[in-house]
């Protein structure tokens, strides 16, 4: 059975008319007339034997079977743009969406990230960042990098590496730490975890300090380290993520003591098999971290 040919322009003309409701707003868009945005419609309406508007005095209102089509024109025009995307420059290119907590994007995978992308140059790295909280499918993830025990509700988790915590703080503010009980006399900075300090007072056989030495909250451990940084307070991080802070001197690691609390996970969802490309990612990623600490990760 023949299937009917549908007119490429006609369809673009209602797609970007039903987004606008404008057929005025979408000839804006595509670069032609108002008259000829009309005129797709209808011949497309006339096509398919149904309407998919209904003309207003000020706009146009979508039928039920415009909403009907409309989806499925979005997610054609997007596979058809992502294509061309991938076919430019004559050659086929994949690409490759994660999300990465904001610490570890920053402290780790960037500075490593220009060699996955010169041994795998046909994978484009579309990289956004988070803070721990992320709806991969509402992003469009393939795979989210996160914090945690390796337990969240239908993912796929594969363990990195651990990342305890340990009290970091500018070299002048250490000159007054001769003892991790020195720190229930500072202020403390901390992450929207709770009791983090607490954990890592534990683990120094010091009790609790009082809530009146605890600082500001941040909702990134990047932020609460360029507090630290700046001398506002003592902060609580994983030092493996600011080495670059810790070699250049700008932040010091006054005292051994760790607080494990968690470790980075590559997280992906089960109900999606990895492509090639994903493979590729994790295959790399997994050997830079071989290397960086052997079976210390």
């Amino acid at each position: 059975m023949t299937r009917p040919y549908l007119p490429l322009n006609a369809l673009r003309a209602f797609e970007a008319s039903a987004r606008h409701l404008s057929f005025t707003r979408a000839a804006d868009e595509l670069n032609v007339t108002q008259a000829a945005v009309s005129h797709q419609v209808k011949l497309l309406e006339e096509r398919l034997g149904l309407a998919l508007f209904k003309r207003l005095p000020r706009g146009l209102l979508i039928t039920a079977e415009g909403e009907a089509l409309l989806p499925v024109m979005r997610d054609a025009f997007d596979r058809m743009a992502s294509m061309l995307e991938r076919l430019e420059g004559g050659k086929v290119r994949d690409v490759l969406n994660v999300g990465a907590v904001g610490t570890f994007a920053v402290g780790w995978l960037l500075p490593r990230l220009a060699r996955f992308q010169a041994s795998h140059p046909l994978i484009e790295v579309r990289l956004s960042t988070h803070n721990n909280r992320v709806d991969m499918a509402i992003e469009g993830l393939d795979y989210a990098i996160r914090f945690g025990d390796g337990a969240w509700h239908g993912l796929e988790a594969r363990r990195l590496f651990d990342a305890p915590l340990s009290a970091l703080c500018t070299p002048r503010l250490a000159t007054s730490l001769a003892a991790p009980a020195d720190l229930t006399r500072q202020v403390l900075l901390r992450s929207y975890r709770e009791n983090e300090w607490a954990h890592w007072f534990a683990a120094a056989g010091v009790s609790r300090p009082p809530a009146r030495t605890l600082g500001v909250t941040f909702d990134s451990s990047l932020a609460m380290m360029e507090a630290a940084v700046q001398g506002a307070g003592v902060a609580l991080a994983p030092p493996r993520m600011f080495a670059r802070q810790l070699s250049g001197g700008e932040i010091v690691q006054p005292f051994a003591i760790r607080a494990a609390l968690g470790s980075y996970w590559l997280t992906r969802p089960k109900t999606r098999p990895p492509s090639q490309p994903m493979q590729a990612f994790e295959a790399w990623l997994l050997d830079e971290i071989h290397h960086a600490y052997g079976d210390a990760a």
